[in-house]
């Protein structure tokens, strides 16, 4: 019996630290609790769930999110599966965090903006479009048809940010721009003092896509819904995978 209750008493403990888990597989339909996000303020996007899925339209040059939580959310991991369907001239994938109003940090993979900057990262105002920059580098762009699942980690004034499992970023990295094959400007990743809590949320420019099986993970996070069985991103998830932040 005391083994017993020392066994128990150690499966609570180990669960009291658990961070929280939102879970969004949109198979109800229901977008009520989320908000868009336009650069500029400009025309809203075509978001509308299909198949059980996020089907998203943007045809211009203008990032759109579709966010979710609040200022107080801080430290947390947020990742989403994403099937580029078709490209509309220069275009990027985007996950962001640390949302309030129109400020946030988020990172891309795209060729939206230079050629050869297929992946960056930064803080913005997206009212004014004022940013600054805290990585930038080359990368694949994501497989027209394929999932791929984009993750970007905040902890306090640290990022981390990964394209199907694989690291691109983090605070601290060396980053140059680059032009004919001669460095322009050298620099580290940034910090993001000023950009401490917030939500979070995903987008696109200039694709058509689809979006599946958001996870967000954090001790400020509440706990939301559940995985399918497999997702498409990845193999299958069971509650034992989900990793504290």
């Amino acid at each position: 019996m005391k083994f017993t209750l020392i066994v128990a008493t150690l499966f609570l403990f180990s669960f009291s630290g658990w961070a929280g888990t939102f879970i969004e597989t949109f198979n109800n339909g229901d977008l009520e609790d989320w908000q868009e996000l336009v650069q500029e303020d400009k025309m809203p996007g075509s978001w509308e769930v299909i198949d059980r899925e996020l089907h998203v339209v943007s045809v211009d040059g203008w990032l759109r999110l579709l966010t979710i939580g609040n200022k107080k959310w801080q430290d947390y991991t947020i990742e989403v599966d994403v099937k580029p369907i078709e490209k509309h001239r220069q275009a990027s994938i985007v996950i962001a965090a640390r949302i309030k109003g129109t400020w946030l940090m988020f990172c891309e993979v795209g060729d939206r903006l230079v050629p050869g900057w297929d992946t960056l990262c930064r803080t913005s105002d997206f009212h004014t479009n004022r940013s600054q920059l805290l990585h930038v580098g080359p990368h694949p762009l994501l497989k027209l048809g394929d999932w791929s699942t984009l993750k970007l980690s905040v902890k306090d004034a640290t990022f981390i940010f990964w394209i199907n499992d694989e690291k691109i970023a983090e605070t601290g990295g060396d980053f140059a721009f680059a032009h004919a094959g001669r460095a322009l400007v050298r620099g580290k990743v940034g910090r993001l003092e000023g950009f401490l809590t917030g939500g979070a949320g995903f987008g696109l420019a200039n694709y058509t896509a689809r979006f599946d099986n958001l996870i967000i993970t954090g001790e400020d996070i509440p706990d939301k819904g559940k995985l399918p069985v497999a997702s498409k991103g990845k193999l299958a998830t069971t509650w034992g995978q989900l990793k504290r932040f």
